[in-house]
């Protein structure tokens, strides 16, 4: 029987998902932040070790009975001079010829699709999207949250404190974001939100994105600003989307599948809803699909398609199955 690991590293999660070629799941297990930017490479290192260890042993299974895993990692291949050493990573767990890393894009879309032709775009704490066409690949967006990652937990947490001092300055009038950010980092004073964030933890990319929560309520309190940022979100999203097609070279008329992962599109009538309608708009065409399955389970099928032995439809449906039964 062969045997699938599949590692989704996020930059607030990672979980590991250990499957058979039949698609029953053998155990699941979670750990942290994969992001190495942030956490750095010989934590990334202890993570991972920690993490593939304790889903073998939940399952009584040795490493050398696995027969492939994928490690999806954000932030892979945006630093070649990095490649050797996140490689690497696993290898404390895992012999290096039963393993791949990548990006932790490629999971999400593997997961959604199932592996099928399509796009995937992902807002989470930060945003991408990945597609293949016809044996072609391509990305968009991910470029970091510096300058990129529109649409993601992270912009909106950056936006949102943006908004924020702008609404205590009084150039822009203020709405319940203001409210929601002073009780929330208890300020005496609004400036005090500097030595907040730029003093202490709030600053690292995972706990600012946290602070997307805010928008959130806010916009859902009323407050227009707040809502004119996921209202710029799902353009940005949709742009990415549109940018991807367009380097898998998809004929105009074909009607192309898109799907979504990522914590952020848990807000169905802020994000979800609105980029369905945004890219049935667009001039090119496409069809807005529910993910078929979760990341983590993307990066089996993917370890599962890497090792030569991709699994089968029915054993596909079997772990929508049983993946669905651990989601209820």
């Amino acid at each position: 029987m062969k045997l699938f690991l599949g590692v989704d590293g996020g930059g607030s999660k990672t979980r590991f998902l250990l499957i058979d070629e039949e698609g029953h799941v053998l155990s699941a297990h979670t750990e942290g932040s994969a992001y190495y930017l942030e956490i750095g490479l010989e934590a990334l290192q202890a993570m991972l070790t920690r993490g593939i260890q304790t889903t073998l042993e939940r399952a009584g299974v040795a490493p050398s009975h696995l027969s492939y895993a994928f490690l999806g990692l954000p932030a892979y291949g945006e630093d070649r001079s990095l490649l050797t050493e996140l490689d690497a990573a696993p290898s404390l767990a895992l012999p290096q010829v039963r393993y791949r890393c990548g990006n932790d894009m490629v999971c999400g879309w593997a997961g959604a699709l199932a592996g099928a032709d399509g796009i995937n775009i992902v807002a989470g704490t930060g945003s991408i999207a990945y597609g293949e066409y016809g044996g072609r690949t391509a990305r968009a967006g991910g470029w970091g949250e510096l300058f990129s990652d529109e649409g993601s937990a992270y912009w909106l947490a950056r936006e949102g404190l943006r908004l924020f001092s702008r609404m205590s300055d009084g150039r822009t009038p203020r709405g319940p974001l203001h409210e929601r950010v002073r009780r929330y980092f208890g300020l005496q004073d609004d400036l005090d939100l500097c030595a907040t964030v730029y003093g202490k933890s709030v600053a690292q990319r995972s706990q600012l994105a946290k602070l997307s929560k805010l928008v959130a309520e806010a916009a859902g309190a009323g407050d227009e600003a707040a809502r004119a940022l996921f209202a710029q979100a799902v353009v940005e999203l949709a742009d990415i989307v549109d940018a991807v097609r367009a380097q898998l070279e998809v004929p105009p008329e074909e009607e192309l599948p898109v799907s979504y992962s990522g914590g952020l599109f848990r807000l169905s009538d802020l994000l979800l809803k609105p980029l369905e309608a945004t890219l049935v708009r667009r001039a090119q065409r496409y069809r807005f699909l529910a993910a078929r399955l979760p990341p983590e389970a993307g990066a089996a099928l993917q370890a599962a398609r890497l090792s030569g032995a991709p699994l089968s439809a029915p054993s596909i449906a079997a772990l929508e199955s049983a993946m669905h039964a651990q989601s209820v």
